[in-house]
C-alpha cells in the first residue's frame, strides 16, 4: 500500500444491488442471472469470497439464479484438484448452484464455430508472428501498434489455416488466431487481441479433443451470452477489457446480450491476495500448503477456525464499491470474534503450564465441578471438570515480585480459580538457577463457586486444569502472515511475519477436549478462540489452532 492510500473503514454499500433493483423495476430484466466464474488454477481466497457472496447473494435476494462456471481455457495450469476444492469452498460458504454448474470447455465447439464466423466476416485472421513479436508490434500506451504482415490474409486462407490448427498440423506457438480490430486503438486490448493459441495438452474436463484453446477474453463474454447472464460482475482490472467484451458481442450472433459491471477487488492488510504470490509461498515451503492456517485461502481460513458465517458477515460489512481501498485485517478478525463469542463453548486450557500445589487439599482426593460452557448461553449446557490438589496454571499468572497493577497470583495474594476455590500463595519451589518450578497455595474450602463464602472479593480470577486429569496437546498460535500492512517489490517475502506461528508442544487441557471433533471451535478462557485442526488431529489426540486472540493486539503496533 502506498503512502497516499489509506485503510478506510468498511462501509456497507452495494451499488450492484442498486443496479439490479433498478433493472427489475424498469422491466429491463424479468429475472436476473449472475455467475461466479473461477479459473480452476488455484485455491479460492478471501477476495473470491467477496465475489461469491455478491453474485450468489444478489441472485438469492432478488429471486434469480447464480451459475458456477469454471472458465477452464488454459489446460496447462488447471487441475481437477482445484475444481473440486472450489466446489467445496462455495458450498462451505453456504451457497448452492443447484443444476447450474457449467464449464467454458463445454462451449468449445460453439466458440470455435463463432471464430470461423469472424474469419468469414473478415474480422479475424491467423498470425504467424511469435509471442515476442506480437508484443513488440502491439505498441505502447502512448504509441500505436503496427499491423502484422499476415493481417491481409484472405478469409479463405485464414479459414484453411485455422481448420488445420484445429487438426493438429502446427506446433505450439507457431500460429494464433487474432481478432482484426484496430492496431491504433488507444485501448491496447483492442489492438488485434489473440483469440486462440495452439496447445497440444490434455484438458482436465474436455480430455484430448482439442489442441487449440480460446483465450479468456474471447471465451468469457460468449459463455455469459450462452448462459443468458444478465449481470456479469467482475473486478476493476477488467474495466479496460470491457470494450473488447462488447466488441465480440456486437460482432457475433450470440443468443443474449449480457452487461459487464466492475467493482473494486478486496485488498486486505497484513496478507497477500495474489495467486502468484500465494503459489510462491507454497512452492518455496514458506507455508505448509494451500490450507496453511496463515494463508488467506478459504481452505486455510477454514482450517484456522473461521466460520462461513463470519466470512459472509465480513463481505457484507465491507460493502461493494468502485473505489480501490484497503480493508484492515482487524475487521475480518472482529467478525469471527463476534460470531464465535456467541457460539463457542468456553473451556480451560493452560498453554504455558506452571504447577500449582494446594497443600491443604485432602491428599489423593478429587472432586468434579460443574462449570457452564457459556455464561450468557445456558442452552450450551455445562460439563464436569475434575479438580484436585495439583493443578496447572499459566506461568504468567504468577509473579514472585508482582509488578504494579498485577492482579493475579503472587506470594501472600489471593485469587479465585475459575469455577472453583479461592487460593492463597504460601511459597514457591525453585530450581538451581532460581526459576520457579511450582507454586504452593492453601485453599479455603468454604469458597467454592456458588457457596456463600464465594462472594469474598479477591484480586483476580485465573483458569486452571487438574494435573492428574489434564490431556497434553499441541497448540499452534497463528498470527498475521505479514508484519507490515502490505508487501512491496520483488523482495516482498522479507515482510513475512517471523511470529506468524508459534508451536506449543505440550499445552495442558481439560479432559473434555480429548474427544473434540475436527473443526470444533472453543474459547480457551482468557486466551482466544481455537479450533481442532482438521488435518493433523486424530481420535483422542487433538491438535488446536488459534483462530484469533480475544482482543485486537495489532492496534498498538
Amino acid at each position: 500500500m502506498s503512502s497516499s492510500e489509506q485503510c478506510i473503514p468498511a462501509a456497507p454499500v452495494n451499488f450492484i444491488r442498486n443496479i439490479v433493483s433498478e433493472d427489475l423495476e424498469s422491466g429491463k430484466h424479468k429475472s436476473i442471472v449472475t455467475r461466479f466464474p473461477p479459473e480452476p488454477n488455484g485455491y479460492l481466497h478471501i477476495g473470491h469470497a467477496k465475489s461469491i457472496c455478491l453474485n450468489f447473494g444478489v441472485a438469492r435476494d432478488f429471486g434469480g439464479r447464480c451459475h458456477l462456471r469454471f472458465d477452464d481455457t488454459n489446460p496447462v495450469k488447471e487441475d481437477v484438484e482445484y475444481t473440486e476444492s472450489i466446489k467445496e469452498s462455495v458450498r462451505w460458504l453456504g451457497f448452492d448452484w443447484g443444476d447450474n454448474l457449467f464449464y467454458a470447455s463445454d462451449y468449445f465447439e460453439q466458440l470455435y464455430q463463432w471464430a470461423e464466423y469472424l474469419i468469414q466476416q473478415g474480422k479475424a485472421y491467423v498470425d504467424d508472428l511469435t509471442a515476442e513479436e506480437i508484443r513488440a508490434y502491439r505498441g505502447t500506451l502512448t504509441e500505436p501498434g503496427k499491423e502484422s504482415p499476415y493481417r491481409s490474409r484472405t478469409p479463405e486462407e485464414n479459414l484453411n489455416l485455422f481448420r488445420r490448427m484445429r487438426g493438429g498440423e502446427f506446433a505450439d506457438g507457431s500460429k494464433v488466431l487474432r481478432a482484426k480490430i484496430d492496431m491504433a486503438s488507444p485501448n491496447i486490448n483492442l489492438r488485434d487481441p489473440v483469440m486462440y493459441r495452439i496447445l497440444h495438452a490434455s484438458h482436465p474436463h474436455a480430455g484430448d479433443k482439442w489442441c487449440i484453446y480460446p483465450m479468456y477474453d474471447y471465451a468469457h463474454g460468449q459463455s455469459d451470452a450462452i448462459e443468458g447472464i444478465t449481470h456479469s460482475v467482475c473486478t476493476l482490472e477488467f474495466e479496460a477489457h470491457k470494450p473488447l467484451y462488447e466488441w465480440f458481442l456486437d460482432n457475433l450472433p450470440v443468443p443474449a446480450r449480457p452487461r459487464q459491471y466492475e467493482f473494486a477487488r478486496l485488498n486486505l492488510t497484513y496478507t497477500v491476495m495474489s495467486k502468484r504470490k500465494l503459489l510462491q509461498l507454497v512452492q518455496e515451503g514458506d507455508v505448509e500448503g494451500w490450507d496453511d492456517p496463515r494463508m488467506p485461502t478459504l481452505v486455510g481460513l477454514r482450517r484456522r477456525g473461521y466460520t462461513p458465517e463470519s466470512i459472509r458477515t465480513f463481505c457484507e460489512r465491507i460493502g461493494v464499491g468502485r473505489s480501490d481501498s484497503w480493508i484492515d485485517m482487524g475487521i475480518l478478525e472482529e467478525c469471527v470474534r463476534e460470531d464465535l463469542n456467541s457460539r463457542a463453548p468456553r473451556v480451560m486450557a493452560v498453554l504455558r503450564p506452571l504447577k500449582l500445589v494446594i497443600d491443604n487439599y485432602p491428599q489423593g482426593s478429587m472432586e468434579e465441578l460443574e462449570i457452564a460452557y457459556h455464561p450468557q448461553k445456558p442452552e450450551l449446557g455445562s460439563r464436569m471438570v475434575p479438580f484436585s490438589g495439583e493443578l496447572w496454571i499459566e506461568a504468567d499468572d504468577f509473579q514472585e515480585v508482582p509488578e504494579k497493577g498485577f492482579k493475579r497470583l503472587s506470594p501472600g495474594a489471593e485469587v479465585r480459580l475459575r469455577g472453583g476455590y479461592i487460593v492463597n500463595c504460601t511459597s514457591v519451589d525453585k530450581d538451581e538457577a532460581g526459576n520457579v518450578k511450582a507454586v504452593h497455595c492453601s485453599y479455603d474450602p468454604e469458597t467454592r463457586s456458588g457457596m456463600p463464602g464465594a462472594e469474598r472479593k479477591v484480586k483476580g480470577v485465573i483458569h486452571w486444569v487438574s494435573a492428574p486429569h489434564a490431556i497434553s496437546a499441541p497448540v499452534r498460535l497463528y498470527d498475521r502472515l505479514l508484519s507490515v500492512v502490505s508487501p512491496g517489490g520483488d523482495d516482498w517475502k522479507k515482510d513475512l511475519n517471523p511470529d506468524s506461528i508459534q508451536l506449543l508442544e505440550c499445552a495442558k487441557l481439560e479432559p473434555s477436549l480429548a474427544t473434540a471433533p475436527p473443526e470444533a471451535t472453543f474459547q480457551f478462557e482468557r486466551q482466544g478462540y481455537f479450533c481442532v485442526d482438521s488435518r493433523d488431529s486424530a481420535p483422542g489426540r487433538p491438535v488446536f489452532n488459534r483462530t484469533v486472540t480475544l482482543r485486537d493486539t495489532w492496534t498498538k503496533k
